[in-house]
Order: structure tokens, then C-alpha cells, then sequence
């Protein structure tokens, strides 16, 4: 120990505090590519999936369900192009990648582009085509199988970086299809109110259990870096893990709830609203959690 308070070998860690100010944030800045991959990749899949389940259980309208799937193309087709960027290795992180997995990945998410596109030109001619959507769905799933496999650091550690990865797309691309919706009803307030509360229930069930692994998380030290079990509640990272919790989970969950609720009284604008608000906490969420993976080995 120096007698300026510092860890001899740890410039800038303070003995007292137990964090190094400002390498958190430096970090997760030096993995911004990842983090990027995983927010354009999750509203691609998670939109699609709402599109396909909007789609089945409700009468929501063409309109809608192809200006959404259009969207998912996009963002599957920018998805596609930040992987070929993608860096081999990571910078200051427990994170050990795995190339292996790099063109498989990058073939499943060419082939998601293709196939959503596909499901797109059959929602505008009114088809059902429901094996193209299960492909669309398939590749998606080989999307985040691969990631995880690529990522997780062996096949212990992948499986539940996958559970990560489906919660996180789920949500984001899901809050993302709602508020899209609740726009529809602006423009065509005659609109059935049974497909936004279906995507808006939807939507809390899994903010919930985003909430629920959050604990198993924090409770099990789950991740890459191995830490003790809540030990990411102090430390370095504790400020960006509290947000994850504040900001990116409980927040949504309670506007998640106001938004059902409004949605059930056909209150389309005030269910709009908080949706547009969901959107960028949950977004602000993601980009949290794969931050404090990438750059921290950290799964919250």
C-alpha cells in the first residue's frame, strides 16, 4: 500500500472507496462495438417477434405489422454490417471471444435479413406465410446461440449469456413494435384495442422477469469477471449496476403497467406517451447490460 491511500501496482484505485474512478466508464466506451451489436441486433429480432406474434393472436393491422417487419429489416441489415466490424478481441475485459462462432453468426443473421424481408413483402400481399416467419424466427435464434456460444466464454458460460441476449432483444425490440402501435391508433383510432395490450402485457411479463434475473445475477456473481455474490452492488461498477436496476428495470416495469392500464381504458395517446418513454429506458437499459458484460465480464 502507498501512504497516498492507493493500491501499490493500481494507479487512481482508492484502498477506502474500492473503485477506480472513471475506468468504469472508459470501458464500456472501449466496447462500444458490442454494445452497439447487441441494441441494433435486439430491436431487429425483438420487433420481428412482436410482428409474428401480433400477427397470430390479434387482427392488428397490415399497415402496422409491415411498416414494423420493414423495420426489422433495417435494423437486421445494420446489425449485419456492425458485425463484419466487430473486434477480435476486447479491450481491459474478462470477456474471451471465440472466432469460431463469427461466420456462423454472421451467416444467421444474413439469412434473417433475407427471410424477414421475405415476410415482409408477404405481409403487404396479405399472405399468413407462416413457414417464412418460422424461418425468419429460426435464424434469429441462431443469431443469439451463436453470440452466446462466442461470448459466454465455453459452453457453461453461454447458456445463460443466451437468456441475457433473448430477454434483452425480446425487450427492446418489443417496447420498440409497441410504441409503434400505440402511433397506429393515432392516426386510426378505431383500431381493436387487443393487439397493443397483448404487446403491452407482453412487454411487463418480460421486464419482470428481467427483474427476477437481475437478482439471480447480482445473488449468484453470474458472469465472465467472477465475482462474489452481490458483490456488484459496491465497487467500481456498482453506479452503472444501480442504474441497470433503477433506470433500465424498475422504471420500465412501473411504466410498462401505466401503459397496459391505459391501453385497457382505449386512452391510445397516454398509452403512446409512456410507451415513447419505455422505449428509451429500456433502450438506456440494454445498452447498461451489455456494457457491464462486454466491458466488466458483469451479467445483470
Amino acid at each position: 500500500m502507498s501512504s497516498a491511500g492507493q493500491i501499490v501496482g493500481f494507479p487512481g484505485v482508492d484502498r477506502t472507496l474500492g473503485y477506480t474512478p472513471g475506468v468504469g466508464a472508459e470501458r464500456i466506451g472501449e466496447n462500444l462495438a458490442f454494445i452497439n451489436w447487441t441494441v441494433l441486433t435486439g430491436l431487429a429480432v425483438g420487433s420481428f417477434a412482436a410482428v409474428v406474434l401480433a400477427r397470430l393472436r390479434t387482427d392488428a393491422t397490415r399497415g402496422f405489422l409491415a411498416f414494423t417487419a420493414a423495420c426489422s429489416v433495417v435494423l437486421g441489415a445494420l446489425a449485419f454490417a456492425s458485425d463484419q466490424a466487430l473486434p477480435a478481441t476486447l479491450a481491459g475485459s474478462p470477456v474471451v471471444l471465440d472466432a469460431t462462432f463469427d461466420v456462423p453468426r454472421r451467416i444467421a443473421l444474413g439469412a434473417f435479413v433475407v427471410l424477414s424481408g421475405a415476410y415482409t413483402v408477404a405481409l403487404i400481399r396479405r399472405h399468413r406465410a407462416p413457414v417464412i416467419a418460422g424461418a425468419a424466427l429460426a435464424s434469429a435464434a441462431a443469431i443469439l446461440v451463436c453470440g452466446a456460444l462466442g461470448w459466454g466464454g465455453g459452453s457453461f458460460g453461454a447458456v445463460p449469456l443466451l437468456l441475457q441476449l433473448v430477454v434483452l432483444a425480446v425487450a427492446t425490440g418489443g417496447v420498440f413494435a409497441a410504441m409503434i402501435l400505440g402511433h397506429w391508433y393515432l392516426v386510426t383510432p378505431k383500431l381493436p384495442e387487443a393487439p397493443l395490450i397483448l404487446i403491452a402485457r407482453s412487454l411487463l411479463v418480460v421486464v419482470g422477469f428481467q427483474i427476477l434475473l437481475f437478482g439471480v445475477w447480482v445473488a449468484t456473481g453470474a458472469g465472465p469477471a467472477g465475482v462474489a455474490p452481490f458483490g456488484v452492488l459496491i465497487g467500481q461498477w456498482a453506479l452503472f449496476v444501480w442504474l441497470r436496476l433503477i433506470v433500465g428495470l424498475v422504471f420500465p416495469f412501473v411504466v410498462s403497467w401505466a401503459a397496459l392500464r391505459t391501453a385497457r381504458t382505449r386512452s391510445m395517446e397516454s398509452a403512446t406517451g409512456l410507451l415513447y418513454i419505455n422505449v428509451g429506458s429500456i433502450a438506456a437499459g440494454t445498452i447498461l447490460a451489455a456494457g457491464l458484460y462486454f466491458g466488466a465480464g458483469l451479467l445483470v
